[in-house]
């Protein structure tokens, strides 16, 4: 998915952390929501600015840094 468009950086917002089209609401936000257990309906119905595809968009931003990530050997 491409979610170039969906999940933004400024600086000036949430200490630049990720967020979705330039909302107060971050990536980390969404993925604690779902991890602790909440429906993807749940948090629309909470956040009605959010879409089905911010969710997604949210998962493949996760995957992505997931795969980047490089794990140094001491």
């Amino acid at each position: 998915m491409d979610y170039s468009q969906i999940i933004t950086i400024d600086p000036g917002k949430r200490s630049g952390k990720a967020c979705i089209r330039d909302l107060r609401i971050t990536v980390y936000d969404v993925l604690d929501y779902l991890a602790a257990g909440m429906t993807q309906d749940e948090i629309l119905a909470d956040f009605p600015d959010l879409t089905e595809t911010d969710i997604r968009a949210c998962l493949a931003y996760a995957a992505d840094a997931e795969r980047r990530l490089a794990i140094v050997p001491l």
